[in-house]
């Protein structure tokens, strides 16, 4: 693989096949249907107890001697994985599998912040970040999180570093490094990784980051002034507004940049976190968007490609919206998160693991989507508790 693509790989992810549902699958989506009743809701369904007790026990298997995951690429994978671990309410801090986790992540701070020195910087010390406050129930990693917010600030696409309001860098974060082009990938998970770590949303560097996740919307507004934004214009979002911009849904013979679901969900829930409301003229376009294309069978836009990443952008923003069922452009209600569910129950393997076989954006590596995987069950989970 290579480094072009490995960069990309970390967020964008690939696609699945499905596989069919086992016996106790299907046992389990029945007693999910009956549990989602209006009497019984608040409560989680046994199909994610089933799936979660399997992915977890998968990834435990795959933990390698240092303590991570798929140790060979980066530590920023072993961050994603503990953490999908530690929100998925069956492993605590003191578990010995988090523990060495926690230990191998350590080994990478820097007297810079974060992991700073660490492969993929950014992107490698927001997730780090989110593992290390899941953990931090006793204060252990309070300092740590302090700095490591310090050090992501730092990176972030201003005027410290040559860029002002009027350049499509500004408020962007990047996989890493001063020359690292910003995309709203990264970006979401900067923000996420500042909101979950206690900055308020009205955080002057959440301000600047909700200007690049504007500039990453195809809606023609005061807020997007680039070149492409009124060619499609359908409230949906790009990989990047930056060199130009690009999408990797391709463009439209006119030079504009197609939308797909994945990058919206994300461009959504960022949006949310830096203190948009429903009433924001464009978090009702980018609603707008995923009202048209409301499907768990694909990512909108790319096909099978950056499926695994699609779900979990798909369950921390509909979380965070809070509302059990979607209506889509139709008038059709979906309850999401039990789609979600049996989107997943129907594509895990019988070890727990989750895979892409089309191995793009490293989707094919099990660690990572099986991460994927987990994650958006801890949130629907969350959501789910938060009703009850």
């Amino acid at each position: 693989m290579t480094f072009k693509s490995t960069r990309r790989g970390f967020l964008i992810a690939g696609g699945a096949a499905v596989i069919g549902v086992a016996a106790w699958d299907r046992e389990a989506l029945m007693l999910h249907a009956q549990q989602t009743q209006p009497q019984r809701r608040g409560r989680i369904p046994r199909v994610e107890e089933a799936m979660s007790e399997k992915a977890v026990a998968f990834l435990r298997g795959r933990q390698d001697a240092k303590g991570g995951w798929s140790t060979q690429r980066e530590p920023g994978i072993t961050a994603l994985v503990l953490t999908s671990m530690l929100r998925s309410g069956r492993v605590i801090s003191t578990d010995p599998a988090a523990a060495r986790a926690l230990q191998y992540l350590e080994s990478f701070l820097s007297p810079k912040g974060g992991l700073a020195d660490a492969p993929h910087a950014n992107y490698a010390t927001a997730i780090a970040m989110m593992a290390f406050q899941a953990a931090n129930k006793d204060g252990r990693y309070t300092r740590q999180i302090a700095e490591g917010r310090k050090f992501l600030t730092s990176m972030q696409w201003d005027e410290n570093e040559g860029k002002n309001r009027d350049d499509a860098f500004y408020g962007g974060a990047g996989y890493g490094g001063k020359n690292s082009r910003p995309d709203l990938s990264n970006t979401s998970f900067f923000i996420e990784a500042l909101r979950e770590t206690g900055l308020p949303p009205d955080d002057p560097s959440l301000k600047k980051a909700l200007v690049f996740v504007s500039r990453s919307q195809n809606l023609k507004s005061e807020f997007n002034d680039q070149p492409w934004a009124d060619k499609v214009n359908d409230g949906g979002f790009v990989y990047t507004p930056a060199n130009g911009g690009e999408s990797f849904a391709g463009k439209t013979p006119d030079g504009g940049l197609r939308s797909y679901a994945g990058m919206t969900y994300a461009g959504l829930k960022s949006m949310i976190y830096a203190g948009l409301t429903l009433d924001d003229p464009r978090v009702k376009a980018a609603y707008g968007y995923i009202q048209k294309h409301y499907t768990l069978e694909e990512n909108p836009g790319m096909g099978q490609s950056g499926l695994y990443y699609y779900y979990q952008t798909f369950a921390k923003a509909l979380a965070l919206i809070g509302k059990p069922e979607l209506v889509d452009a139709e008038g059709k209600s979906h309850p999401w998160r039990t789609d979600l569910y049996t989107a997943l129950a129907a594509r895990q393997k019988p070890d727990g693991a989750w895979v892409n076989p089309a191995d793009r954006f490293m989707e094919g590596d099990p660690n990572l989507v099986t991460a994927y995987g987990l994650l958006a069950i801890g949130y629907a989970r969350e959501a789910t508790l938060r009703k009850s």
